[in-house]
């Protein structure tokens, strides 16, 4: 059994997908869009098989993202090594992007750092 994608409201579709396939190689399918309900969707893919689905609707409540709390917290992209998370946690704080921290080694072992994507989203960024 595998996870098959996992799904992220945005407030701005173009935007979540430029970001998507400019920083973490997301290859997106075409846009569907519902025009009896205004949905609108693109599935980006990954080189390992993942995919990401990230969608917008009229009347989806905008929330404040925290730090913490119930549900998901954050999606993750491991890059490999050491050198990628330290070069691309730096071009994203160079293009603007709030390190939300490291780069570090974690208690349990990991390399990461994370970084609010551009509706502030949390994303990890590890080895």
């Amino acid at each position: 059994m595998k996870i098959e994608h996992v799904a992220l409201y945005v407030n701005d579709l173009e935007v979540a997908k430029v970001f998507f396939e400019t920083y973490f190689g997301g290859v997106p399918g075409a846009e569907y869009h519902n025009k009896t309900t205004g949905f609108r969707s693109y599935f980006l893919s990954f080189s390992d098989g993942a995919r990401l689905e990230i969608m917008q609707k009229p009347g989806v409540e905008q929330r404040e993202a925290e730090p913490e709390h119930t549900g998901f917290a954050h999606i993750a992209f491991s890059l490999g090594s050491k050198e990628a998370v330290d070069m691309l946690t730096e071009r994203l704080k160079n293009d603007g992007y709030r390190v939300l921290g490291g780069p570090r080694t974690t208690g349990d072992g990991y390399y990461e750092s994370c970084i609010a994507g551009p509706e502030g989203h949390r994303i990890e960024i590890t080895e």
